[in-house]
């Protein structure tokens, strides 16, 4: 099935399993019975640490006790760094960790610490740059020999436990190190801190010289025609093999689109957008029995995944899928969002609201089975099919039963379906993954079917096999609970609660985000924690030392924020999301070079502080931090933000001119920065039927650069209709105009709006809906974006405009639906601020 637990989207240039390339080990033997052995890694809170507890391993965590051991023993560490889930980690945990002579080699000779990559990212990205850059590739486990200091001089990935004709096997690689730092100390220190040094310099991310941020124009179409040209025309996908889901190049695309709807690159970028999104979801990546999808894909055709699934999968394509049907209009995505969010509700969802991080690939075959296999939860033998699904199928061609219309849809073969080519130890032989072979319209026809018999034919098939293979043994649950994946996970609901005005998801969302700010948020101090744990009776425990969060946890936990706060309208999220933003920038924020830090600064025992410099299987943190930003800047008025996002495009300015591919994601965010956000503001009764039509009408459209507000109906003293930024005039000028109504004219400085033809201005400062205006709230909407556009048009003619000075402008603009509207009656924009207003500097 593979050779390591990959590292992200891309595929590694090799696979390095040693200082030579390696073959990979067979699957994973069971060895029930009390255990022999138990280590310092039972008194942590990890899953994964807690695999490792009774390993004849002396293992560490990573910590002070390990590094003052090393330093004073003069040892070098053994540092192994992988996941709970991961399938390689497996493997060479039963091969080499679980024996007692490998075991003692390292226990002699080494000081070994076992991390968990996803509950200590930063330390993982320190060694994974070490060994990316010195093999090629990279992957779990990652295994790395540091000096005492903790500077690293060797590593690779995965360790078959002994020699082979191709490869050095881990006890070797153990042994010949050992007598290395033995006989040849001074070389190895002085190679280590080289090592450190170069890295230093390559990993460096900093603005260069008087750097501004890229041209968006250029840099969004470098990085469409290098996705263009990666692209799979017939599977979708932008590789080979192996296929990863990669959210972040569909969400550049429906951009990309968004900007170009009349033109063919437009056209064709959402194609591919979308082609690769249902041909993901008729594969085997997607559980068709069990919901969600799996990692990725180890061919080109989505069929055999490997078969893990995460939680920052799940949450980040629930919300591509909810823009796709925003877009298409096409039920097939929506369901697809409903699959998704019905998966991490039933089994990754804690009672306590929070999401857990992951569930394993591998799992025992049957109850009685003594060795685990990959995707043995999921996979199906064709007689297990007819065993399960006899039944004749009324109706259809003679002799017809479930279990041949069900093994026809999803291309189940009496041998299995799985080239073998793809499973080279067999742990899949004559099994199937199910995958869609036949469009519906085609199985029923075979069948002499209706569509709709068909359907209901299949759901019942689905929910039988469901239940059968509830009776399997269950996958390992990585029920650690981390701040970033939560926050993906809740944009997910959010996103999907607007688009399909699902209530019930954006409720999810908020007791999720609650469950944040109880657990995972320390209120003394301000700061986001980074992970806590499933205890004992469903109880949620932190370790003895809590983690401070990351820049991704902030990253993604605001933005989550944003995005609950726009679909629930409670001001709380957003009040919270800006106070994080505060704290983010003092954390984490580079003044010299602009752009954020992964880590704080506050600890001494990471050699590197680095900055992501790629989107892989999350967004990079500084990617999401751009759009984060100017979101902020746009609720708060706070245009300093504005400034940042600009210094952090700056900073990564030569990487998007010149490899924007690797950063769609921020790609994406410089399109947002140099374009106007259009910030759409309701005023009414937040759980009023007419708010709530006119948010359903503003959520069934896909913008790629809006915000929305719905403040309450007197929200400060004295302002008595709509608050604050309706609408953002140009980010590059830090203009915030504020609409209001005759009453509050004397004391807030704003531009006031009335048309010459059926209504008057008191008319705006009443709560919109289809009511009010007599129309349907669709259309209610065009006209008060239609205004609020006439507002651009007149400003963009006069740079500076006089207090009551009135424009008269017919004007055609693009309404928030794509469509193009025409103004029926000329509008009038009365101004009543100017340059002498300090804290509005009018530009055009």
């Amino acid at each position: 099935m593979g050779g390591v637990c990959q590292t992200g989207d891309q595929p590694p240039l090799s696979l390095q399993y040693t200082f030579l390339t390696g073959i990979a080990a067979i699957s994973t033997v069971g060895t029930p019975g009390p255990p022999r052995h138990t280590n310092r890694l039972i008194n942590e809170k990890s899953p994964y640490l807690l695999q490792h507890a009774h390993n004849p391993v002396d293992w560490y965590p990573w910590g002070q006790e390990a590094f003052d051991k090393a330093k004073t023993e003069n040892k070098l560490i053994f540092l192994s760094v992988g996941y709970s889930t991961c399938h390689w980690c497996h493997v060479m945990e039963e091969e080499s960790f679980k024996s007692k002579e490998i075991g003692d080699i390292m226990n002699e000779h080494f000081v070994c610490i076992k991390v968990d990559r996803e509950e200590r990212p930063d330390v993982d990205k320190v060694y994974m740059t070490f060994v990316q850059a010195t093999s090629g590739g990279g992957g779990w486990p990652m295994s790395v020999w540091l000096t005492p200091d903790l500077k690293p001089f060797a590593g690779g990935t995965y360790f078959p436990p002994e020699d082979g004709v191709n490869h050095v096997g881990f006890r070797t690689v153990l042994l010949r190190i050992a007598e290395q730092w033995k006989e040849n100390k001074d070389a190895l220190l002085g190679s280590s801190q080289r090592i450190l040094e170069a890295l230093r310099h390559t990993s460096e991310i900093r603005v260069q010289g008087q750097a501004s941020p890229p041209p968006a124009k250029e840099v969004m179409d470098t990085c469409f025609q290098q996705l263009s040209r990666s692209y799979d025309e017939e599977y979708g996908g932008f590789s080979k093999c192996p296929k990863f889901p990669s959210p972040v190049n569909l969400n550049f695309l429906f951009t990309y689109w968004a900007l170009h709807q009349t033109t063919p690159e437009g056209a064709r970028a959402l194609q591919m957008a979308l082609h690769t999104l249902k041909m993901m979801a008729l594969g085997g990546i997607h559980d068709h029995i069990g919901q969600g999808f799996h990692r990725y894909s180890i061919d080109q055709h989505w069929h055999v995944p490997h078969f893990e699934k995460m939680l920052y999968d799940q949450g980040q394509l629930a919300a591509i899928y909810s823009k796709a049907f925003q877009i298409s209009g096409d039920e097939f995505f929506a369901d697809v969002v409903r699959d998704i969010l019905l998966y991490v509700s039933r089994d990754l969802s804690d009672q306590a609201g929070g999401f857990y991080s992951a569930q394993d690939a591998d799992s025992y075959p049957t109850a009685t089975s003594r060795e685990k296999r990959e995707g043995a939860f999921c996979v199906w033998a064709a007689k297990e099919l007819r065993a399960l699904l006899p039944d004749p199928v009324e109706g259809a061609t003679e002799g017809t039963t479930l279990a041949d219309v069900f093994m026809h849809h999803y291309g189940v073969k009496e041998a299995g379906n799985v080239d073998p080519a793809r499973d080279p130890y067999q742990e899949l032989k004559g099994k199937n993954v199910l995958i869609v072979r036949c469009a519906p319209e085609l199985t029923a026809a075979k069948f002499g079917l209706e569509p709709g018999r068909l359907s209901t034919l299949l759901q019942e098939c689905q929910q039988r096999l469901s239940s059968a293979r509830a009776q399997r043994p269950q996958p390992h649950l990585d029920t650690k609970m981390l701040a970033a994946w939560n926050g993906l996970m809740i944009s997910g609901f959010a996103q999907a609660g607007a688009a399909l005005s699902e209530q019930g998801y954006v409720s999810r969302a908020a007791q999720a985000a609650a469950f944040l700010r109880t657990h995972l948020f320390d209120p003394d101090s301000g700061k986001l924690l980074r992970s806590c744990y499933q205890g004992t009776h469903n109880s949620v425990e932190q370790g003895a030392v809590p983690i401070q969060g990351f820049l991704e946890d902030y990253v993604f936990v605001i933005q989550a924020l944003f995005d609950l706060y726009e679909v629930s309208l409670e001001q709380g999220w957003l009040e919270w999301a800006l106070h994080l933003q505060h704290m983010q920038d003092k954390l984490f924020w580079d003044p010299k070079g602009f752009a954020y830090f992964s880590t704080e600064a506050s600890d001494p025992s990471l050699l590197l502080r680095l900055k992501d410099d790629q989107d892989g299987a999350e967004p990079a943190p500084n990617s999401v931090a751009v759009t984060n930003l100017l979101r902020a800047a746009c609720y708060s008025g706070h245009m300093d933000w504005v400034e940042k996002a600009g210094k952090i495009l700056a900073a990564f300015s030569e990487r998007l001119q010149k490899i924007p591919i690797i950063l769609p994601e921020m790609v994406r965010a410089t399109a947002v920065f140099h374009h106007t956000l259009k910030q759409v503001v309701i005023c009414g009764d937040p759980q009023g039927e007419d708010t709530k039509e006119m948010l359903h009408c503003v959520h069934s459209v896909f913008s790629p650069n809006k915000v929305e507000v719905l403040p309450a109906c007197q929200p400060f003293p004295g302002l008595c209709c709509l608050h604050c930024w309706c609408f953002i005039l140009s980010l590059s000028a830090a203009v915030a105009p504020i609409l209001l109504c005759p009453a509050c004219s004397g004391k807030h400085p704003g531009l006031f709006i009335s048309t010459h033809s059926h209504r008057a201005m008191s008319e705006l400062c009443t709560p919109l809906s289809a009511q009010s205006m007599g129309s349907p709230a669709q259309k209610w909407l065009q006209q008060w974006l239609l205004l609020l556009l006439a507002v651009y048009t007149a400003l963009s003619r006069s740079p500076v405009l006089s207090r009551g000075e009135t424009f008269h402008s017919d004007v055609n603009v693009p309404c928030l639906g794509g469509c193009v509207m025409s103004c029926a009656d000329p509008v009038s924009i009365w101004v009543t601020c100017c340059l002498e207003t300090p804290s509005h500097p009018w530009k055009g």
